[in-house]
């Protein structure tokens, strides 16, 4: 799963998702709860038995163990990893008889730009006859998506906006009054709704999109901002700095553009909130009270009298990377097409943490991949032979922005039109059966109603994404499929251990979170326990097999915003 901060589509798709989707979205957004929304909890403790379809912890546990293993090198695009990744993955599905994409090819290229950033060590910030000194990794990340040898940043003013958003439906706009052309726009992170306060604000706790790192930078480009630094926060961010360091360092992967990023902010940053605060003390200004204002509606942004001079040095690299793709022809509707996603790839080799500098994501996405094998197997296995066809894809840079999965969105191998469905693997959890299922999402499509149906039959209940503050939706490839309008399912048992209950599984999902995500201990462990992995991918297949035998197509419900998109494409 991504995190800071690329940008993976372009922003008139982006402004039209907002714009035609925070209009009555409150019904079917996902909301937090604390119990399940239409059924009761289960009330026996007992497993229910598995049947005898392939998916089974022994071939899960095989497969990770193979993706997440040293040799790999953590699996980054454009390294030997890759090679070896996307080599298993295919050759895999190949022995399970399944047919190669269009065109003879397991194999979807995906061209890329890599560009290897190297930021000055410090940064300048000078006016009103004062100045601070920030360190680059100790308190900034600095990079660019512009495809040049070098960004400098010279004397720069520095503007405070607020969260950096301009909302119309919800009357809110954090550069009215600004002038930030050629200038470097300090943001908070998330959005006006996070701080709780004021429950009317946006969505409330729950992130909408206005709230994510990309949409921040497009709109400060849009403003002709030279730069967008965006203050880290733990709390309403859901990861420490940490993870921010790992995911923004060195070797950064983009999508290339026509005008070689040129229509992107010069400068891509993040500073800790304690660097923040320094900031704004040196600018004669109170980060608590600037805080405050920025969550009242009215709030107007200010210049903050200090400059930014840093510089970034680059190497620009164009390649090549792969998604991986097979098929399960329907028999009798082979012209409509079910889609299973997860992406392969992870961080690579990187700063050595406790002397391990290998990132082998093991369950971020080694899981996802193993789920995928694993369903090909049940369907292969079955009786009754899908009579829609079943697309297994493996898509490469998710860690870096969802890349692959919205080439493939935006080059799909099948038509869209025809598409059925998305379900998406991202981290199959390795702490046992679970009683809930936890849908990302929930209330956006017919999709939850096929997952109800499954998690019925393993005696599960289902509830939505209990910390919607965190954005979670936009955080994995099954957004690449919304947003082009076909319904996507992201479902996996997240709160409530069978055995242990809902603080040991929230306890385990936060000891994660703190210590194993992005991080070179997210290595497989024999001594997981995958029963609740092999659940979760059972119970996509199942949602699969129904969804395969049906002549209908689930809908987007009313008030979702990629439900206009669908409906395009497929008039009802």
């Amino acid at each position: 799963m991504p995190l800071p901060p690329f940008r993976h589509w372009l922003a008139p798709v982006a402004a039209g998702l907002l714009l035609a989707g925070c209009q009555g979205q409150t019904s079917t957004s996902e909301t937090a709860t604390t119990g399940p929304p239409a059924e009761a909890a289960p009330t026996d403790t007992a497993s229910v038995p598995a049947p005898n379809d392939g998916i089974t912890p022994a071939l899960l546990a095989r497969h990770i163990k193979v993706l997440a293993s040293d040799e790999f090198g953590g699996r980054r695009p454009f390294t030997a990893g890759e090679d070896k990744a996307t080599a298993y993955l295919a050759a895999e599905f190949k022995k399970l008889g399944l047919q190669p994409g269009p065109g003879g090819s397991y194999f979807q290229p995906v061209p890329l730009v890599e560009i290897v950033g190297k930021p000055d060590s410090t940064a300048t910030l000078a006016g009103q006859g004062k100045s601070l000194t920030l360190k680059y990794r100790t308190d900034y990340m600095f990079l660019t998506e512009r495809e040049q040898p070098t960004v400098e940043i010279k004397n720069s003013p520095l503007v405070f906006a607020g969260y950096g958003v301009v909302a119309p439906e919800y009357k809110w706009d954090d550069y009215a009054g600004l002038d930030v052309k050629g200038k470097t726009v300090v943001v908070l992170i998330n959005d006006p709704g996070n701080a709780g306060n004021d429950t009317t604000l946006f969505k409330g706790r729950e992130m909408t999109y206005y709230g994510r790192w990309m949409y921040k930078y497009e709109e400060a480009a849009r403003h002709g901002a030279t730069g967008l630094i965006i203050i880290h926060d733990t709390k309403p961010a859901a990861y420490p700095w940490t993870v921010v360091q790992s995911s923004n360092g060195g070797a950064k992967l983009h999508p290339t553009t026509p005008d070689h990023g040129a229509r992107k902010v010069a400068l891509e940053g993040w500073m800790t909130l304690d660097a923040a605060k320094k900031l704004f003390a040196t600018a004669g200004q109170n980060y608590e009270a600037l805080y405050a204002a920025a969550n009242k509606a009215g709030f107007r942004g200010k210049d903050l009298g200090l400059s930014l001079t840093t510089t970034l040095h680059n190497k620009i690299t164009y390649k090549t990377s792969k998604n991986v793709v097979a098929v399960l022809p329907g028999t009798t509707r082979p012209q409509e097409y079910i889609i299973y996603s997860a992406h392969w790839d992870h961080l690579g080799i990187g700063p050595a943490v406790r002397g391990d500098s290998i990132y082998n994501g093991a369950l971020d996405n080694a899981s996802g991949c193993a789920g995928l094998l694993a369903i090909a197997t049940a369907f292969r296995q079955a009786k009754e032979k899908p009579q829609r066809s079943i697309v297994f894809l493996a898509v490469t840079g998710e860690e870096q922005g969802l890349l692959g999965s919205d080439y493939y969105a935006q080059h799909p191998l099948f038509p869209l039109k025809n598409t059925v469905a998305d379900l998406n693997m991202d981290e199959l959890l390795a702490f046992g059966p679970m009683r809930d299922l936890t849908i990302t999402g929930y209330g956006q499509s017919a999709l939850d109603d096929y997952a109800r149906a499954a998690a019925k039959e393993q005696n599960r209940y289902v509830i939505p994404y209990q910390h919607p503050e965190t954005g979670s939706y936009y955080r994995s490839d099954h957004f690449s499929f919304a947003k082009v309008g076909v319904p996507a399912l992201y479902a996996s048992g997240a709160f409530e251990s069978r055995l242990h209950g809902k603080a040991f599984a929230e306890k385990q999902r936060q000891d994660f979170e703190a210590n194993d995500y992005h991080q070179p201990s997210d290595q497989y462990n024999p001594r997981w326990d995958l029963r609740g992995a092999a659940q979760d991918a059972r119970l996509l297949f199942r949602v699969g097999q129904q969804l395969a035998n049906e002549t209908t197509f689930p809908q987007w419900k009313p008030g979702s915003e990629f439900r206009a998109v669908r409906l395009k494409s497929r008039p009802q």
